[in-house]
């Protein structure tokens, strides 16, 4: 059973930091694009930072470079999305997705993503 735990949203005011965790179980986890995404109200997803388990590589959308880093701690499974320098614009609900890419590059289409967490919601004010 695959299961994506998100945790670590919450309220700060524009400039603060938060840090996001997914945690995610029952899956191979060792060749797998991990990825944050998020949805403002009356917005479409967007994806924000992915990184590919196997070989570590990031990417980040370009809303959210040197302010964001996304990192993993393969023992538990875990990414990490750290978040800095918060802007109000950064308001939305963050989910994170994954699937198996088989050791390949990895992308943001979300037709691509196999399993999702319910989200945590992230407000900057």
């Amino acid at each position: 059973h695959v299961q994506l735990v998100e945790s670590g949203g919450g309220s700060v005011q524009a400039g603060g930091s938060l840090r996001l965790s997914c945690a995610a179980s029952g899956y191979t986890y060792n060749r797998n694009c991990m990825a944050w995404f998020r949805q403002a109200p009356g917005k479409e997803r967007e994806g924000v930072a992915r990184i590919a388990t196997g070989s570590g590589n990031t990417y980040y959308a370009d809303s959210v470079k040197v302010r964001f880093t996304i990192s993993q701690d393969n023992a538990s499974k875990t990414v990490v999305l750290q978040m800095n320098s918060l802007k109000p614009e950064d308001t939305a609900m963050y989910y994170c997705g994954i699937y198996d890419a088989y050791g390949g590059r990895c992308s943001f289409r979300e037709d691509f993503y196999d399993y999702w967490g319910p989200g945590t919601q992230v407000t900057v004010s």
